[in-house]
């Protein structure tokens, strides 16, 4: 039993197990539905034989006289007509026979009941079945009394119903083999897309993701099935060139410190210099080295966010009280740039979140404003309840963000310094770091099920809003 089911499981094809479970519920459904059939027409029959037999007795009982203290059957021309298909019996009170008419074939009964009764005569394959109606008969104004049988063979209805079942037995199968090949039609048309899923899943690998299904039939379960798997595949190659471009970004930004240390140690010790000389180069190779590290610390810190499991730990944090020590840190260096620095938060707001992160998310936007507002400009700290949620916004009066950058702006590794607008009679071009510290803000406002977005115009400024739901 274990061998077949491993070779139905293994062995035989969907399809052909779908058009063969098909076939057997067709085949189970048509059986009793034919089954169904016979019993009902057997039924039909034997109703017909009873009317007709009760016909015929009622018509007889207008032929039935009195002879000699016995019953007889008179005007037997009359009943000529009924003979023919039914015997007819006169029986007396002990069993005997009065009188009979027709062929004489069938049995009577000896004690006979008002009603039907079934009689069978002969071999068991070769048995005759007989129907018979049996009504007692009283003459009027005499005191001899009988019993009227009148019987029928039922052979014309086991033709009926052999017959019946010869056609059953010819068209069942003959309605399987249609139905077996077209389900199996049907199945192969259905499943047709699954083979397409099979073979573009074969072609794929992780330096092709370009084939695609393409479906356009039915929305249903394949049809689902197929346009998921078209869905899957662009998250997949989303994901594969978003890690090939952040492994090659990386690598980028590793290298140009790296190159930058390694050629300016080679000038240092090209030929003897004088200790500032040294100095110099020492103090040129940390900088460099501090970028080094901070890049590697943006990467672990990106890493951990990636494969942190689950949300990260919330605690009740009053947000009024973060920010406004948070704008006090930031504020030296605002002043350092001639940079008005206000905030506009309400007390009393709290949230519920992890305090490290946020203070990151907050100190990489305020950052940022600094670094590319110009001298005397202005930046902006605001934060409001809407409705189900808390909002921060840092809106600067820096040169903008060209529109088609926007959607770019939140990408690992993505700078938009070259392409930030020069405002006319000033000479400013900010420095930017790696380009990861929109990213990191962004995952940690996904990690709290918040959101950050952006609007920016060109030489207006732009305004960065952080959004998280109230604590409940």
């Amino acid at each position: 039993m274990r061998e077949i089911r491993q070779l139905w499981s293994h062995r035989v094809s969907i399809r052909v197990r779908l058009t063969l479970l098909y076939l057997l519920s067709l085949g189970l459904m048509l059986f009793l539905f034919a089954g169904f059939i016979q019993r009902l027409m057997e039924i039909s029959l034997q109703s017909q034989a009873d009317t007709a037999l009760e016909l015929a007795a009622t018509q007889v009982l207008g032929h039935v006289g009195e002879d000699d203290g016995r019953l007889a059957f008179e005007n037997t021309d009359a009943l000529r007509r009924i003979t023919k298909d039914f015997d007819l019996y006169l029986v007396a009170p002990d069993g005997t026979v009065w009188d009979s008419l027709g062929y004489g074939d069938a049995p009577f009964l000896e004690s006979p009941n008002t009603g039907y009764s079934t009689i069978k005569e002969g071999l068991r394959r070769r048995a005759v079945e007989w129907r018979i109606f049996s009504q007692q008969v009283i003459l009027p104004d005499s005191a001899t009394t009988g019993w009227l049988q009148v019987a029928q063979s039922l052979d014309y209805r086991d033709a009926t119903l052999r017959s019946l079942t010869g056609h059953i037995c010819f068209a069942l199968p003959l309605l399987l083999i249609l139905a077996g090949g077209g389900s199996f039609l049907l199945a192969s048309r259905a499943l047709r897309p699954i083979d397409k899923i099979t073979q573009t899943a074969r072609a794929i690998n992780a330096s092709d993701l370009e084939g695609r299904i393409n479906y356009e039939g039915a929305n249903d379960e394949v049809g689902r099935l197929a346009r998921t798997f078209d869905s899957m595949l662009d998250r997949l190659q989303g994901g594969f060139e978003r890690e090939r471009r952040f492994t090659a970004d990386a690598a980028h930004e590793l290298r140009t410190p790296l190159t930058a240390l390694k050629g300016r140690i080679g000038v240092t010790l090209s030929q003897p210099r004088q200790p500032t000389a040294y100095e110099d180069a020492l103090r040129e190779m940390e900088g460099q080295v501090d970028r080094l590290v901070r890049l590697s610390n943006d990467l672990l810190f990106m890493a951990r966010l990636d494969h942190r499991e689950g949300g990260p730990p919330l605690d009740a944090i009053a947000l009024s009280d973060l920010l406004a020590a948070l704008v006090d840190q930031v504020r030296p260096l605002a002043e350092a740039k001639a940079i008005v620095l206000a905030e506009s938060v309400p007390p009393g707001l709290m949230v519920k979140g992890d305090m490290d992160l946020l203070i990151r998310l907050f100190l990489n936007l305020l950052d940022n404003a600094i670094k590319y507002t110009p001298s005397a400009g202005k930046i902006k700290v605001q934060a409001e309840k809407r409705a189900d949620r808390i909002c921060v916004s840092i809106s600067d009066t820096g040169p903008g963000i060209p529109p088609e950058q926007l959607p770019h702006l939140f990408e690992r590794f993505y700078r938009v310094e070259r392409d930030r607008v020069r405002h006319s009679g000033q000479h400013f071009q900010a420095q930017g770091g790696a380009g990861l510290g929109l990213a990191i803000a962004q995952e940690i406002a996904r990690a709290h099920g918040g959101t950050l977005t952006v609007q920016s115009d060109l030489g207006k400024g732009s305004t960065f809003t952080f959004c998280m739901p109230v604590p409940s």
